[in-house]
């Protein structure tokens, strides 16, 4: 019985009771206060009852499954959320908007570990009564007596106990003192003691498993060290150990997991294992207890023992990662060795702390590993087959690579701070330990310039592994501004850094590594045909991470090996051959270098000498006489979506230094572009290249542009709107059989998207505008084009398509933009199109994505807003759309405004949705209120009459009349309206939401 009523009020297993949700969370706060500890007191009693029993026993006795039925109540108990029990129960509210499932763990790991924190009111009953002591004898009792009997450890009574002693393990908060630190070391401590001899010595349990002993409790051991590691620091962890052991708890988080990396070594087979297991769950620990100490900066280092039993730890993984990869090259299962480096295992980030946690020790031993690989290669060059080393050289890349850099993704990469914290001895750079295996890798890369030494070494995937390598480093320590690569750390450590920081700048091999790089990466364009992996590391990663640093682009300009890039760009035929994502980023990359010119007059005209022979080609082509038959052959048809991918690349490369010339890119193409869209009306990928082409390109270049080029650039929009128009291009024939459907769907699906984020680009232009000119004109034209958008592509949205994520943001993205800018223009719709419009605003408001709702409720509000505003001016608003109609049926039809108030008032009291989205729907629902007060009393009374109970019927008429005349509200659309009304929704849906809402 205490069990289901715990699972009954525990948010992940509660029931639908049809009760009122205020009912059911009184319910579970009671039950927290004042039962949870009572229920857990009964069943710790009945567990004593009967534990002399069973340890007296010799055989099985009933009183088993009672102590087994009280150990799970036990744990059940302690993986509720507490919520009411923390800070002395002070806290007296209730959620009424969520169900309160949580997400504990603030590192992403694939091993859960709840923590569990019942507040100061448990510590009589955990910590105080010796309850833990005694769930350790009870275990190691039993454990000792059944020790010679096998199926022991997997009985329910062991394995329940065990679940409890782990969740033990991450007890935390306020159950603890806060000035008292010792309490809870002694708390861990005792833990500790029961759970060693699960774990301790490795060596001797890893033994017995494999000779066919469970691993159950082993990997439960696992769990508990890392339930510590997630409750405590890496220094406390540590001294943990000391008083029952000559060393610390990391030295045996070292040995264990050392341990399981041999098992792993001599058992190469794809049986997942209980070492697989273990693996994942000590990778977890050592994340847990270094990723923090990694951002936070040298005074966290770990003890010297500790260091030393990272640096033990990671030359053990490496040598297991080099067998691994040695193996892997003389199979024929190609299942792990995966095409593409960014894919590599995620186990090399939890690799690169352990070994940054002693890289005094492990980037020397990783640099004298390199080398030693790098001279087996040249010693046996055409005597021995290499690929063995090979595959080790490519493993090795890419473990140096993560312990060396970040990924760098978004904001600028850092030197990590225990690489610029340490080495405090080298104040020359020629010694520093990160340079010399640094320079070791540069060097390396540098001799797949020698066609020699590239056709018996460098195979594609070595080179994916160089590139990648290449990417990563060099978006880290080539060319360092210093004053930008600070990390936390500020130590005395300035000489050792200094020399780092130096080495490879500008003043120093920088450019000459510069050059180095641009000459592997042209090399790995024009020299391995047809790899597309390869090919995208290149143009994606190494070229783009180049020019995302402003003071590389100044040298990379003044380098023979990137003008011999750009003019391989321009002219080299075999660069035509590369896929559409390789073509469209090695454009963007080569315009994005222009920022390197002396001027803006050198960077427009670099980028017009770099794009002219795009521009050129396109319209030649599109002049031809015979262009209707030349533009099927195949050859064309490759060449045209080649060039316009290159002509996207460079208009999401649009920057003020360069604008001007990728506007007269555009410009010079557009009468080509819509030729080309009446051409190839039945050719959709061509289609959809131009579309995205336009959108990009237009998304670069309107906030900049004057009111005639503003008109230019509209016009050009709607005479591509009417071609596509007119030509039923995105229309799908009901005559298709079921797999011709869903491609048409797809294809259609892309082509939407384009048109959707071309118009929002044109509603843009309202709200930003860097131009000089006035815009009220070209609103107007705007405004066109936009209304004329959506003639042609509402009919296209159906319901079915809005499932698609990407098409449904972009869609509700572009009503909610529109009807902020232009709510006009969806007023002047027909009746059938404004109405589709509005039921997929309607789709859209219960739809799971809180983005997608927010939008939506933002659409509703610059609707109702509009014209709540345009009737108090005299005006007709939203006119007929607004008002209710009969049909010739008979059936009466209210108006959109108020149908959407019904909806949005249902949604506010009794669906699910995040506490988020109630400032948003507080600026839905206030002009919608305004707009049809009467309606509002209305549902407002029908609600009241509803409540049987007088009390809820009382709440909710005060309730309801507090909603529109406290704080102050008047009938003006004004912000500081807008905010009383949103803190009166909020205080309303907290008082009768909960006993509205039924679960």
């Amino acid at each position: 019985m205490c069990s289901s009523s715990v699972s009954e009020f525990s948010p992940s297993t509660s029931s639908a009771m049809g009760l009122p949700r205020e009912f059911h969370e009184n319910c579970r706060k009671s039950l927290e206060q004042n039962f949870l500890k009572t229920f857990y007191q009964w069943a710790k009693d009945a567990a004593l009852s009967v534990t002399n029993k069973i340890i007296a026993s010799h055989s099985s006795v009933p009183e088993v499954k009672v102590c087994n039925a009280t150990l799970r109540l036990m744990y059940q108990i302690l993986n509720w959320e507490f919520r009411y029990s923390k800070g002395g129960g002070t806290r007296a509210s209730i959620n009424v908007f969520s169900d309160g499932i949580r997400v504990d763990n603030a590192l992403a790991r694939k091993t859960e570990c709840v923590i569990v924190q019942p507040g100061a009111s448990w510590c009589d009953v955990l910590l105080s009564s010796s309850h833990v002591g005694w769930l350790i004898n009870l275990y190691s009792s039993v454990r000792q007596k059944f020790d010679l009997e096998g199926y022991w450890l997997d009985c329910p009574v062991a394995v329940s106990a065990r679940k409890l002693i782990v969740q033990l393990c991450s007890l935390a908060g306020e159950i603890f003192p806060s000035n008292n630190a010792q309490m809870r070391e002694q708390h861990l401590l005792l833990l500790l003691s029961g759970v060693l001899p699960w774990i301790d010595p490795p060596d001797v349990i890893s033994k017995e498993i494999e000779e066919g002993k469970s691993g159950s409790e082993m990997i439960d051991g696992c769990r508990a060290l890392l339930s510590i590691g997630t409750v405590t620091t890496p220094v406390v962890f540590d001294q943990l150990l000391r008083s029952l052991r000559p060393f610390g708890t990391l030295t045996l988080l070292s040995m264990l997991m050392g341990e399981v990396v041999k098992v792993l070594m001599a058992n190469s087979t794809d049986e997942e294992t209980w070492s697989y297991e273990a693996r994942d769950i000590l990778l977890d620990t050592w994340t847990t207890l270094l990723a923090s100490m990694d951002g936070s900066g040298g005074n966290a280092w770990l003890p010297p023992e500790g260091m030393h039993a990272a640096a033990s730890l990671f030359s053990l993984i490496v040598e297991s990662e080099l067998k691994v990869a040695s193996a892997s090259a003389t199979t024929e299962d190609d299942a792990d060795c995966l095409a593409s480096v960014s894919a590599m295992d995620e186990r090399l980030g939890s690799y690169a702390l352990i070994a940054r946690a002693a890289v005094d020790a492990t980037i020397p031993f990783l640099a004298k590993l390199f080398s030693d690989r790098v001279a087996r290669l040249h010693q046996g060059r055409g005597t021995v087959d290499p690929t063995e080393t090979l595959e080790e050289v490519y493993s090795l890349l890419l473990i140096i690579g993560h312990v060396l850099a970040d990924e760098g993704e978004g904001e600028t990469a850092l030197v990590p701070d225990a690489v610029q914290s340490h080495f405090v001895d080298f104040v020359e750079a020629n010694n520093h330990p990160v340079v010399v295996l640094s320079s070791s890798i540069i060097k390396f890369a540098e001799q797949c310039l020698d066609a020699e030494m590239r056709s018996s070494i460098f195979s594609p995937r070595l080179m994916e592994a160089v590139i990648w390598f290449l990417a990563r480093w060099s978006f880290t320590y080539l060319m360092l501004v210093e004053d930008c690569n600070l990390g936390s750390n500020q130590l005395q450590s300035l000489p050792s850094r200094a020399c780092l920081f130096t080495f490879f700048n500008e003043h120093n091999q920088g450019k000459f590594v510069l050059d180095i790089i641009v000459r592997i990466s042209l090399t790995s364009l024009m020299s391995f045909p047809g790899e597309k992996d390869l090919q995208e590391l290149t143009c994606f990663q190494l070229l783009h991470a180049l020019v995302r640093r402003r003071n590389i682009c100044f040298h990379l300009l003044s380098l023979d090996s990137w003008r011999n890039l750009a003019n391989a760009f321009a002219n080299d035929k075999s660069l035509f051959l590369l896929n559409s994502v390789s073509q469209r980023s090695l454009a963007q990359t080569l315009v994005l270098s222009a920022y390197g010119m002396q001027s803006s007059d050198a960077s427009n005209q670099y980028v017009k000498d770099l794009m002219a022979h795009m521009t050129s080609s396109l319209v030649d082509l599109t002049n031809n006489s015979d262009l209707k038959n030349l533009a099927q052959q195949p050859d064309i048809i490759m060449l045209v979506s080649c060039v316009l991918e290159r002509l996207r690349g460079a208009a999401s490369a649009t920057e003020p230094r360069t604008q001007r010339a990728v506007y007269e890119m555009g410009l010079s193409v557009m009468n080509p572009v819509l030729r080309l869209l009446e051409v190839y009306k039945h050719e959709s990928a061509v289609i959809y290249l131009l579309l995205k082409f336009v959108v990009d390109w237009v998304d670069g270049q309107l906030s900049y542009l004057e009111a005639h080029e503003t008109a230019v650039v509209i016009n050009f929009c709607m005479s591509l709107l009417q071609i596509y128009s007119s030509h039923n291009i995105g229309k799908i024939s009901l005559s298709l059989s079921s797999t011709l459907l869903n491609e048409a769907k797809t294809e259609k699906y892309k082509d939407l998207r384009a048109l959707l984020q071309l118009l929002s680009h044109l509603c843009s232009k309202d709200m930003v505008d860097f131009s000089s000119d006035s815009i009220e004109t070209q609103s107007t034209n705007i405004s066109q084009v936009v209304y004329f958008g959506l003639h042609i592509i509402t009919p296209l949205i159906t319901l079915e398509l809005l499932k698609y994520p990407k098409l449904c943001f972009d869609y509700f993205s572009l009503i909610s933009h529109m009807l902020e800018v232009y709510p006009e223009t969806l007023a002047q719709l027909n009746n059938d199109a404004f109405s589709h419009v509005l039921t997929t605003v309607d789709f859209g408001l219960h739809q799971q994505d809180v983005d997608i709702v927010t939008m939506c409720l933002r659409a509703l509000k610059a609707l109702a807003s509009y014209h709540y505003k345009e009737k108090n001016a005299g005006n007709l608003g939203l006119g007929s759309h607004a008002a209710g109609h009969t049909d010739p049926n008979g059936v009466f039809h209210e108006g959109i405004l108020s149908r959407f108030l019904r909806t949005l008032l249902h949604f506010l009291l009794f669906e699910d949705y995040s506490t988020d989205l109630v400032s948003t729907a507080a600026d839905a629902l206030f002009p919608l209120i305004l707009c049809e007060p009467n309606l509002y009393q209305g549902l407002g009374n029908e609600l009241i009459e509803k409540q049987a109970n007088p009390n809820f019927k009382t709440r909710l008429a005060n309730a309801l009349q507090v909603l529109t005349t406290s704080n102050q509200l008047s009938s003006s659309l004004d912000r500081l309206n807008y905010q009383r009304f949103r803190k009166n929704l909020n205080n309303f849906l907290v008082e009768v939401r909960g006993f509205l809402k039924t679960r």
